[in-house]
């Protein structure tokens, strides 16, 4: 699986990284996504599609990989 977030996309609400804090994190700065693992390991996976789905404004993409 691979993550990818559209930065222009993100609102900084923060879920992705309090659902799946091993793959994203936040800037400090705005607050937006910083994708931390592109390819997370098996044990990260079912929090990073959460993570996606739980994106407000759909900012992040899980696809095969």
């Amino acid at each position: 699986m691979r993550i990818a977030a559209d930065e222009d996309k993100c609102i900084g609400a923060g879920q992705c990284a309090l659902t799946a804090p091993h793959v994203f994190d936040q800037r400090d700065d705005d607050g937006v996504v910083v994708v931390l693992v592109e390819f997370p390991a098996e044990p990260d996976r079912a929090a990073a599609r959460a993570a996606a789905a739980g994106c407000p404004v759909a900012a992040i993409t899980v696809t095969a990989g």
